[in-house]
């Protein structure tokens, strides 16, 4: 069974590139166009893994980690934040509400599935 995996992003064509590389290793991939989708999407199902943008409209990825840790489900969850998004403090925030790991685009495919592969050991 592959392990199922999340990727939320407002901006269509990162939701293209990272779904292809995700499901070209094997995994099952959905994709959320911001925060609120994915908690929805969290709430109906199980993922092993939930890669999020910072910036979105209605809900940014710091908000959506939040709610997500607060879920008994998702205590354990990698959550990775995926953003051009570089400051400390942000990074901090991320860190703060509960993220796994920080991420800054453009990505490199190669890394992304290295961090992937190594957080959901």
């Amino acid at each position: 069974m592959s392990k199922k995996l999340l990727i939320v992003d407002d901006s269509p064509s990162v939701r293209q590139m990272v779904e292809m590389t995700l499901k070209g290793a094997g995994y099952s991939v959905k994709a959320a166009k911001d925060g609120q989708e994915a908690l929805n999407f969290c709430k109906a199902e199980r993922f092993d893994f939930v890669l999020t943008d910072q910036n979105m409209p209605n809900m940014d990825g710091v908000t959506l980690i939040k709610s997500l840790r607060a879920m008994p489900a998702y205590s354990r969850t990698p959550l990775i934040v995926l953003t051009t998004e570089a400051s400390d403090a942000m990074k901090q925030k991320g860190k703060a509400a509960g993220a796994t790991g920080w991420m800054v685009k453009p990505f490199d495919p190669k890394k992304l599935l290295e961090v992937v592969s190594k957080v959901l050991r």
